[in-house]
């Protein structure tokens, strides 16, 4: 019995002995990665704040590795489209997204997508976040978001908010303001942020909620007004306005964050190696300083807390249709 004791013992040593060099032959997909050019998929068009974030962390990213970040442009479905090529791409890591909070709405409202933003798609990291402003045609006789309420309430479906589309971002954050502060400003869809300014110009729509980098050009001269902001804290790049919740309408807080993300099924280790060097690029004073010029603040977080964040946003504009019962028509 001891022999054969001994026997399966040194059967076993053998086997292990054996194994080791298979395990150290495994290979390290975050070793040598990247190897060859990336693909930044931009699921808007050039010129764009999600198209202007992108290229500048690629350009940080192809100076890190030495290896090319190409920006690629795939815009269509309100974003849809960028996403899903992201999604169904080898998963490999060499094709990455940079998404907005406009597709965790999108994924709240629209049960025909062809992905899941959860399932389908790794969260890598948040870029960054921005805030809106609310801002109006002076021809609306109010100076503050508590005046702004009471007109609304004073003449209701009188105002209309402009949005660059229905089911975006601008769309929800007016469709909050309207359920939170009680009153009913009747939303006007545009193709596009582009659009919405010279409709807001000419009077066509009297309110809107847009970025500060949209809206800034025209306040000097008074063609707009810009009552507050749209973030939980007042914002460094505009220390004057208040936000939403402390002018009037409490717990209203949007941010148009963006945040990048590739297929679900590339490997972890190099879904880590992504993360540490794209927060690495949102750390450095180049990048800070062309954010701040749009009034966004680089972010950065762990793969888990990204994932963690879009899963709250898609509850929370879940929770908004349902509560305010709102029925999206194009």
């Amino acid at each position: 019995m001891r022999r054969l004791n001994l026997a399966v013992r040194a059967t076993a040593v053998a086997c292990a002995l054996a194994a080791q060099p298979l395990v150290a032959a495994q290979p390290d997909g975050a070793k040598d990665f990247p190897s060859k050019p990336i693909r930044f998929i931009v699921p808007f068009a050039p010129g764009a704040g999600t198209d202007t974030t992108a290229r500048t962390i690629a350009q940080k990213l192809s100076e890190t590795w030495g290896q090319q970040v190409v920006v690629d442009n795939r815009t269509g479905a309100a974003g849809a489209i960028g996403v899903d090529l992201t999604a169904k791409a080898i998963p490999d890591g060499y094709t990455i997204c940079l998404i907005s909070a406009s597709h965790s709405v999108n994924s709240a409202v629209n049960p025909k997508l062809p992905y899941d933003l959860v399932k389908d798609l790794a969260a890598i990291s948040q870029a960054s976040s921005l805030f809106y402003v609310v801002y109006h045609n002076p021809s609306v006789p109010v100076k503050s978001i508590k005046e702004l309420v009471a007109y609304a309430k004073a003449n209701p479906g009188k105002l209309n908010f402009g949005s660059s589309g229905t089911g975006g971002l601008q769309h929800f954050a007016g469709e909050m303001f309207n359920y939170m502060a009680g009153v009913k400003m009747i939303h006007v869809p545009y193709k596009g942020t582009a659009a919405v300014i010279p409709a807001m110009l000419a009077g066509d729509v009297q309110v809107g909620f847009g970025t500060l980098f949209g809206v800034r050009p025209h306040l000097p001269s008074g063609r707009l007004r810009a009552l507050a902001v749209t973030s939980g804290k007042r914002a460094p790049a505009a220390p004057e306005l208040p936000t939403v919740m402390e002018a009037g309408v409490p717990g209203y807080e949007v941010d148009q964050w963006y945040g990048v993300l590739t297929s679900a099924k590339v490997p972890a280790p190099i879904v880590r190696k992504l993360n540490a060097a794209i927060n690495e690029a949102l750390k450095s004073p180049d990048v800070v300083k062309r954010f701040s010029a749009d009034g966004s603040t680089p972010r950065g977080s762990t793969p888990e807390q990204f994932a963690a964040h879009i899963r709250s946003e898609i509850a929370k504009w879940r929770k908004l249709v349902k509560e305010a019962n709102l029925e999206l028509q194009n």
